[in-house]
């Protein structure tokens, strides 16, 4: 930490902002109290956002924003304003599509420089000190910046004012396309033709996971039992697993891969990825049950709950790429540092397994892969000892820095895939973890009339939730019903839906806004359903939408979801493999819906009937369960349950398939018999 006087981000929660608190820089918060001085002293706007995990924020900080020359010119001729990314994805997102628009690229640190009334006039990623190559540095740009806003501020005006417009003219409705089954065949056409076959994922270097990619090509195999897309799915799976983006000491994966064979990853952990992909390999395995992937799902888990849980059940949003200033290092092992602390006999096996060697395979050291070996179907104990000792040799031997807050949305996506995996794996302690974790979130995170709050950190919570908290938390509620039956779940769900529609959608040209009609007015009020890293909040919002109209019968969650997907259809018909969250609920409506109704007298469901509704190929069935107790609930959550009879001497299952309903059939067995003809 630098020895100079705390600007006024000490008085924040968010670690990302109190890394920076000590820099010389004179660094605000977002608010109005940074625009109100800026008007005051006539002076531009330099806003920097980034997150706490993020390698070259890091970077840029030491460089520049720890330098007394760099902070003078800030200082003395800007206002400088300090955004955590994650904290406030409606500000990154607007900024973002400035970036974009104004560059043709984004990411992070993302560097913006506007007008006292928000509107950007100049924006880049990573800005040196000093200006080399086709970067100019901060010390050449700074002064050129503070003269034209003093000589020639019409020009700057008028490229704010330019770009503005040009963002909100790109938001204004396109005449509606009709949207057929070839959209989700072209999406995956376009698929088939960037994968890699050797190495699996899309294209080439730098490499994503995109686990809604993975879940979309695994979903058209359960639809339409397309081989190929389970196999490509299948393949980038095992992959990753074998390549250095896994952490083989640890478990858990790294956000992506600098290389197109998942050698050397960008080390940073983040929580969202280590969920979507604990559900794709849930959901890969209900289809192929490759014996590698419990492994797998055993070690994300085993991470997350040592590495980025809060002792309250919460999950922390990320671990740093960095230990001691230098990226990777955390990671990373010599053949000499492997050998003295296993041993010659245990770690010369050691090595060979995991391509640990005198060379190395990144900056003389070697990230733990099993590229040029055929991983074990279950590691031997002897291997898991060894794994164990060198795990706790790299905690003694430099630590990471862990960004502990607590985001709504990330939270449920763990919370959804933790559920999922239970019911796939069997695994009674991701259950428990999903439940411990949703009891955090309702002490901490949602209101007493169920609107959210988007973060918590060290004991406050703050910020209006957003879209994807709103979405990402129904279907989280969604999926723990469907694990527990409990109707406080389904209760929760419907009520989050509800405030999701009512806070968010677009009732005149339908889709729903980024953030909520009762939050700050940013320049931008963005519809987004690009799945990106994560799934948009627009995409989150089709699958509650479908799920819930499904479940409840109720034609307003039907209605929002069509009015979604024909705002959408010309994004969605250009370029569909760019959505394929959204497009996994379009496919569904071209096949036909499975809807199981279980009555019963007894206060929860039948040991042999949980069994059976637990197991993988039962996974995608909608299923409600009514008792004497919920009757009164549910049927206010969907009213057409109001017919089915509770029997006072048997269990009752009533299958629905395509519109069409079955006869009523009263034990486990005649139930699978039935499920397996409808599936």
């Amino acid at each position: 930490m630098s020895i100079f006087e705390p600007n006024l981000l000490i008085h924040e929660k968010s670690p990302y902002l109190l890394q920076h608190a000590h820099n010389p820089v004179r660094w605000y918060p977002w608010g109005s109290e940074a625009f109100e001085k800026a008007r005051a002293e006539d002076k531009p706007v330099f806003l920097s956002i980034g997150y706490a995990s993020c390698h070259w924020c890091h970077v840029m900080e030491e460089e520049s924003f720890e330098d007394h020359e760099v902070a003078e010119l800030l200082n003395n001729h800007f206002i400088s304003i300090k955004v955590d990314r994650e904290e406030r994805p409606d500000i990154d997102s607007v900024y973002m599509s400035v970036c974009q628009a104004m560059t043709g690229s984004g990411g992070w640190p993302m560097s913006v420089f506007m007008t006292p009334d928000q509107k950007p006039f100049f924006a880049a990623t990573y800005l040196p000190k000093t200006s080399r190559y086709h970067l100019t540095g901060l010390m050449d740009l700074l002064p050129r910046i503070s003269l034209l806003w003093k000589q020639d501020r019409e020009r700057l005006l008028k490229i704010g004012n330019e770009i503005t417009d040009h963002l909100n003219t790109d938001q204004r409705p396109s005449e509606t396309v009709s949207l057929s089954e070839d959209v989700p065949a072209q999406a995956l056409a376009d698929l088939n033709a960037s994968f890699d076959n050797v190495n699996g994922g899309f294209g080439t270097a730098p490499k994503f996971p995109t686990p809604a990619v993975l879940l979309f090509l695994i979903q058209q195999y359960k639809l339409c039992g397309n081989k190929d897309s389970l196999a490509m799915a299948e393949h980038t799976l095992l992959r990753m697993y074998r390549g250095g983006i896994f952490d083989h000491i640890g478990g858990g994966f790294s956000r992506y891969s600098t290389d197109d064979r998942w050698l050397v990853p960008h080390f940073e952990k983040m929580l969202y990825d280590n969920a979507l992909l604990l559900e794709a390999y849930a959901e890969a395995y209900a289809c192929c049950e490759n014996p590698l992937f419990p492994e797998i799902a055993d070690a994300v888990v085993s991470c997350v709950l040592n590495e980025l849980s809060h002792p309250d059940g919460g999950f922390y949003c990320s671990q740093d790429a960095d230990s001691e200033g230098e990226e990777g290092k955390y990671y990373t092992f010599t053949r000499d540092e492997v050998l003295h602390v296993l041993g010659e006999e245990n770690g010369s096996l050691f090595c060979s397994l995991y391509d640990i060697t005198d060379r190395g395979n990144f900056e003389g050291k070697s990230i733990p892969n099993l590229l040029k070996q055929s991983p074990f179907p279950n590691d031997p104990e002897g291997l898991k000892r060894m794994k164990r000792t060198l795990y706790l040799y790299r905690k003694k031997r430099t630590s990471l820095s862990t960004d502990k807050k607590i985001l709504t949305s990330w939270n449920c996506l763990m919370i959804s895939a933790l559920t999922k995996a239970s019911r796939i794996f069997g695994r009674d302690k991701f259950l428990a973890a999903a439940q411990k974790a949703e009891s955090f979130l309702d002490k901490h995170l949602r209101k007493d009339d169920g609107r959210l709050f988007l973060r918590w950190c060290d004991g406050e919570a703050a910020y209006d939730g957003q879209l994807e908290d709103y979405a990402f938390y129904s279907l989280s509620m969604l999926s723990l019903y469907r694990s527990t039956f409990l109707e406080e779940y389904l209760e929760k769900a419907v009520q989050a839906a509800d405030l999701m529609i009512s806070l968010f959608f677009d009732r005149e040209h339908g889709g729903f806004f980024l953030y909520s009609s009762e939050s700050e007015a940013l320049i931008l009020k963005p519809k987004e359903l690009y799945d990106g890293a994560m799934p948009s909040g627009n995409s989150a919002a089709l699958h509650v939408l479908f799920i819930l109209s499904e479940i409840t019968g109720k034609s307003i969650y039907r209605d929002c979801m069509d009015q979604t997907f024909s705002y959408f259809s010309p994004e969605l018909s250009v370029h569909p493999s760019a959505y394929c969250y959204a497009l996994s609920v379009l496919s569904s409506q071209f096949h036909p819906s499975r809807q199981l109704v279980i009555t019963t007298k007894k206060e929860s469901l039948p040991k042999k009937f949980m069994e059976l509704l637990s197991k993988p190929q039962m996974n995608d069935f909608t299923v409600l369960v009514k008792t004497e107790q919920n009757k009164d609930t549910l049927a206010a959550i969907a009213p057409f349950t109001k017919e089915y009879p509770v029997l006072a001497d048997k269990t009752s299952c009533y299958l629905c398939r395509g519109g069409a309903c079955q006869a009523p059939v009263f034990d486990a067995e005649s139930l699978e018999t039935l499920l397996q003809a409808a599936d």
